[in-house]
């Protein structure tokens, strides 16, 4: 039997918050070792599986695999959720470059002082509704499709999704002017393996509080 992968990350979102999305969108089961004390963080760093000494760092296949980028592509391509041929890879590749930009507007607010996070958050916003949601309203209207890219699910829907929750969580109301969007939040939350994640008890992390902020600022020294 085939060893889980293992996620090897603080207890909370940030980088790794994505992979635990694919995983559990391709119906795998995982282990998870948090780092919350700067030994842990200092054994991996010793260990030299920390290529660039920088999580997220991911077991799989027998491989030790960092850059979330990297490790999100490997699962991707490993489950079939990366597209039929390399001109669906593109379009799925261009997609999430684009909600990966989204997302790491969103990813450092947790760790901002007051007056600099409400900036931040207004600059989220502006971006949300004015670059990115565009964007994916006009990519679903004219693919005609259930899904981003071809007539299958995949990463990209997999992590358009998440990047719409995220906003959600700050601004309930970021999808008002997107009734594309609408409508495929509430068909992709409703594929079983998603449906499932979502639901309370799953491995999917909360918004970052205090304590995950100070304990990321101490592992890392910050």
């Amino acid at each position: 039997m085939a060893c889980k992968p293992k996620l090897y990350y603080f207890n909370g979102r940030g980088r790794m918050e994505s992979v635990r999305w694919l995983l559990a969108a391709a119906g795998v089961e995982f282990d998870e070792e948090f780092i919350d004390d700067g030994e842990k963080y200092e054994k991996l760093l010793q260990g030299g599986d920390l290529l660039f000494a920088q999580v997220p760092l991911v077991e799989i296949d027998g491989l030790k695999i960092v850059q979330t980028r990297a490790i999100l592509r490997y699962i991707a391509a490993k489950y079939n959720l990366y597209g039929k041929d390399i001109k669906e890879r593109v379009f799925i590749d261009m997609y999430t470059e684009g909600t990966i930009d989204l997302m790491y507007l969103i990813v450092p607010l947790g760790f901002l002082p007051p007056e600099d996070k409400k900036k931040g958050v207004e600059l989220l916003l502006d971006k949300a509704t004015n670059r990115y949601f565009p964007v994916y309203e006009k990519v679903l209207k004219d693919h005609g499709q259930d899904f981003l890219v071809g007539s299958q699910f995949s990463w990209a829907d997999v992590h358009l999704l998440e990047a719409i929750l995220m906003v959600e969580e700050i601004h309930p109301n970021s999808l008002g002017e997107f009734p594309m969007l609408q409508a495929f939040k509430e068909r992709i939350s409703k594929i079983p393996t998603i449906e499932t994640f979502l639901k309370p008890g799953s491995q999917r992390k909360p918004p970052p509080d205090a304590a995950y902020v100070k304990c990321v600022k101490e592992v890392l020294k910050m």
